[in-house]
């Protein structure tokens, strides 16, 4: 396989990046769970081959829909003889998974089954997952493998702060913390002040949890006396929501940690799809287990590396129930530098959007995260926001509600009203169009405890 390449040193003493003093973090070796990050490509590739060809004879054998689709295309599992050939088969999307509802695309027998997931179900029925043995500790190892990347090793101490239960957030997280040689809290979800006594009297080193949550978890930690940048938890693992880098360096900033992204979904696996690394370029994608493509989301035309798109995965190692290109409705890009971290497996950029987010306002495509880069290029404000859509007439609008500081909440009119103009301004350079700002007082927009509700749509699109 080659000697792998180290992925550099964690941070040593106290390092300064972008301004902001981090903590530190000691510098260990390369974790051998990593080793397959490295292995070259030639080899990576007949690896994929093969569990591909595998995956396909699989699906094609025990799921009715999938072998329906391929006999209507006149593919048979045997036409698999390159990684190109990945085309000839069909996509898969969610709506697959709600109309074989419950166990429709399950590829191996209940008996092998030993965990099923689901989603939250917001429209209808839930979606649910299953994962044989083998798929757990697949799972498992990729969480590792993300949580090695970003510097966690044995002897950390991590706190879990997912929610647990069908979410495939907690246990998944959980799992990868266990199987590097954390100690793990499941602290779940919730309670927020709780959490902040277990970070501080548990001597907790690192954090998992959405970015939405963890900032709450910074302010309650404020009202409690407590100066997250004084604790020894150095590093955080955030996910299950797209954030900015403007929240990223917001999350640096007050809390003196640094901040990693996990990529994942339910529908693949859950969290440890992919995840940043030391670096912080770009999610790598472990695609010995998780094959990537971007695809043109309007006619499904599969785009060279370096075009942004959407977001196709193939599970390479997923028994229970194999996805074959399942789209993910992410948009990004696979990044076609190397990292100089040096993995060899490839990095897709960061998400800040998906297809299905967007909505349009007066005939402009709109993404929450285009929001929230404007909003966090102003000072004094915070990171809580909520998009608010209304109908008027026929005419949609934009309400953008934003909470200001405590000590701009406090000072004179003329300054909240200088900066609801600024951040009004910024929206409008970056959509081409106008929105209303409130300016909001503090804790007056209610906290998630698990993903961020960033959209209130309350148009009636069907009067």
């Amino acid at each position: 396989m080659g000697s792998p390449h180290p992925c550099g040193p964690a941070l040593k003493n106290k390092t300064q990046t972008q301004g902001i003093i981090m903590k530190p973090s000691k510098a260990v070796p390369m974790n051998p769970i990593s080793a397959m990050d490295f292995i070259p490509q030639e080899q990576l590739h007949s690896l994929q081959l093969a569990r591909l060809r595998e995956m396909v004879s699989l699906a094609y054998e025990n799921v009715p829909l999938f072998k329906a689709r391929l006999d209507e295309r006149g593919v048979k599992p045997d036409d698999i003889q390159k990684l190109e050939d990945i085309r000839l088969l069909p996509f898969t999307v969610k709506a697959d998974l709600r109309d074989t509802y419950p166990f429709g695309l399950f590829a191996s027998p209940m008996e092998d089954i030993v965990r099923l997931h689901a989603s939250s179900g917001t429209t209808g029925k839930p979606i649910v997952v299953a994962y044989t043995r083998q798929d757990l500790d697949v799972w498992s190892t990729a969480v590792a493998r993300a949580l090695a990347a970003v510097g966690v090793h044995e002897g950390d101490i991590a706190q879990v702060s997912y929610g647990y239960g069908l979410f495939t957030g907690g246990l998944g997280a959980h799992s990868g913390f266990e199987k590097i040689g954390a100690t793990v809290i499941p602290a779940s979800g919730g309670n927020t002040e709780r959490q902040v006594m277990l970070m501080k009297d548990f001597g907790v080193t690192c954090v998992a949890c959405t970015p939405s949550y963890f900032l709450h978890m910074i302010e309650t930690a404020e009202k409690m006396g407590v100066d997250m940048r004084e604790l020894p938890v150095r590093l955080g693992i955030f996910g299950a929501e797209p954030w900015t880098e403007a929240m990223r360096s917001q999350i640096e900033k007050k809390s003196g940690i640094r901040a990693y992204d996990i990529y994942g979904l339910s529908e693949i696996v859950g969290p440890g799809v992919g995840c940043s690394c030391l670096e912080q370029d770009g999610l790598h994608i472990f695609e010995d287990f998780f094959y990537p493509e971007i695809i043109d989301p309007a006619t499904g035309e599969v785009l060279p590396d370096g075009q942004e798109g959407e977001l196709v995965l193939t599970t390479l190692a997923k028994r229970a129930m194999p996805m074959i290109r399942y789209r993910t409705r992410d948009i990004t890009s696979i990044m076609t530098s190397k990292c100089a971290c040096g993995r060899t497996i490839r990095r897709i950029s960061k998400i800040g959007r998906r297809s299905d987010d967007m909505f349009i306002i007066r005939g402009v495509n709109v993404f929450p995260t285009q929001i929230e880069t404007a909003i966090l290029s102003v000072e004094s404000v915070l990171p809580v926001y909520q998009i608010i859509l209304t109908r008027d007439h026929g005419l949609d609008n934009i309400e953008v509600d934003i909470e200001v500081n405590e000590t701009i909440f406090h000072d004179r009119v003329s300054a909240i009203e200088d900066i609801r103009h600024t951040i009004s301004h910024a929206i409008e350079r970056i959509l081409g169009i106008r929105v209303f700002v409130k300016m909001c007082a503090p804790n007056s927009i209610p906290r998630s405890e698990g993903k961020a509700k960033r959209v209130i749509d309350r148009r009636n699109l069907n009067a």
